[in-house]
């Protein structure tokens, strides 16, 4: 079953269907007015279950920094982490699309939810429950995580294990019409050893997917035993967009352990993308080589910090979201150990540049209990963030940047098992959101004091708010073709 490109004349369609004919068209697109949240319960003392949060962002409103609705999902501890929809740029050409439906994958309970977000944007309604047996019977994966729509009009989301908890890192393909359980992208027996994201590029027939770790590892908490073990990965996959074969494995070594979020330039002709690297917070650039394989060098190394008075004598950066400007000029990622988000320039694409950075809370403030013995970057240990009265717990974690690129939103929560090893007090205060104004000129970063969502103040009491999703599509949700 193929899943090329559907709308291959969409470079020169007049009408069309949803999102943008062009990353550049995308940057002139209307500024965002509300965004989606998963909020999760699964891991703090409230027994609710996990819901979508729809947040108003527009300064005009006399809602702006409030949660304007709630949706919550009709089971308990589902652990709602990443997004994706129906249709997207990629189906740009075909105007029979609609941008409706919103594909909400639960990590742990392995359920896919389809949200109506068409008929009320601003009150966000179930459309659709896939549940797990679906996965696990037609598939043998479970823990979906990353969705991304198809030009073919198809759901392809990313599983990191199968349904024992076994690392597995194998796509399941939904039908877009019905949301029902299509079968696997992958052949028998091509499935990667770990799954978590992935991006691809229809102009080269490539995809690249990458690795977390198996479910059962990761599931309560991060054991750093578990890595010499071989629980977590450490390798990029390369796979033929229309034969579904797995071509190429790129082994990053033990500097590119657990790489996460991968991110293709936003450019369709574009032959290299950027990985974030969480273990030892490095960021690899990958690329296609002039004999037509792929290879991988690492392009920014954040070292780690000599402590006392924490879990380990070193403590990483932990990158554990990156994403690029729909320009193709910056690249933004996350620090949720350290506390800071940086902004690279990446023109010189071998050559990132550091332009910005802030903390936003982390676990090296000043007045906590860690100690910086040695920082090689020779950077004071940051004073604790406090935003309208409002001690920031936890550290900056999924990004979200507006199409214009001027606004940076951030969220502080990883996933609830590791907010609850690593940033116990914010599991018991909330988790927030943050946005940051960005110099789009030379580069710079400089908090918004003026904006916060604190998710210490929801009805049901204190959630996690994850990742960030904007109705008409954003820099991590489209793809062009």
């Amino acid at each position: 079953m193929s899943v090329t490109c559907c709308c291959v004349f969409s470079a020169s369609c007049s009408g069309c269907g949803p999102g943008y004919r062009s990353p550049l068209d995308a940057m002139k697109g209307p500024r965002e007015e509300i965004v989606y949240l998963p909020c999760i319960y699964r891991n703090t003392d409230i027994l609710k279950p996990d819901y979508l949060a729809t947040v108003d962002v527009d300064p005009k409103s006399p809602t702006y920094c409030q949660v304007i609705h709630r949706l919550p999902m009709p089971n308990l501890r589902d652990e709602l982490h990443h997004s994706g929809w129906n249709a997207c740029s990629s189906c740009f050409g075909d105007a029979s699309k609609k941008r409706n439906r919103l594909i909400l994958p639960s990590l742990i309970s392995s359920r896919v939810y389809v949200i109506d977000v068409g008929t009320n944007p601003r009150a966000p309604q179930m459309h659709k429950m896939v549940e797990p047996v679906d996965l696990y019977w037609k598939c043998n994966l479970a823990n979906p995580h990353t969705s991304h729509c198809l030009a073919n009009g198809q759901i392809m989301i990313s599983c990191l294990g199968d349904p024992a908890g076994n690392g597995k890192g194998g796509f399941i393909l939904l039908d877009g019409e019905t949301f029902e359980v299509v079968g696997n992208f992958e052949h028998p027996g091509e499935s990667a050893p770990f799954g978590y994201d992935f991006w691809y590029q229809p102009r080269h027939n490539v995809m690249i997917s990458t690795e977390w770790g198996a479910p059962k590892a990761l599931a309560d908490g991060f054991n750093p035993a578990h890595v010499k073990e071989g629980h977590y990965g450490s390798s990029l996959h390369v796979w033929d967009w229309t034969t579904h074969r797995k071509l190429q494995t790129i082994d990053l070594g033990e500097e590119g352990a657990v790489p996460l979020e991968v991110r293709f330039l936003h450019d369709p002709s574009a032959t290299e993308g950027y990985v974030g690297c969480a273990l030892q917070s490095t960021v690899f650039r990958f690329y296609k080589t002039p004999k037509g394989d792929w290879a991988a060098e690492k392009v920014i190394g954040i070292p780690s910090k000599k402590v006392e008075g924490w879990v380990l004598p070193e403590m990483p950066g932990l990158i554990t979201d990156i994403l690029i400007s729909l320009d193709d000029r910056f690249l933004y990622f996350s620090n949720w150990l350290h506390g800071d988000i940086r902004q690279y320039d990446i023109t010189d694409r071998r050559n990132p540049r550091l332009v910005g950075q802030v903390f936003l809370g982390g676990s090296i403030v000043s007045d906590g209990p860690v100690k910086v013995l040695e920082d090689p970057e020779n950077q004071p240990q940051p004073p604790p963030r406090i935003i309208q009265g409002r001690r920031i717990y936890g550290a900056p974690q999924m990004l979200q940047l507006s199409l214009d690129g001027r606004r940076l939103y951030v969220t502080t929560s990883l996933y609830s098992a590791w907010d609850k090893q690593f940033y116990p007090d914010m599991v018991k205060a909330g988790s927030v959101m943050m946005q940051m104004d960005v110099n789009t000129v030379d580069g710079g970063l400089s908090l918004n004091e003026n904006f916060l969502v604190d998710f210490g103040k929801e009805p049901d009491g204190p959630v996690l708010a994850h990742e960030l999703r904007y109705p008409g599509g954003d820099c991590t949700s489209d793809i062009w073709i």
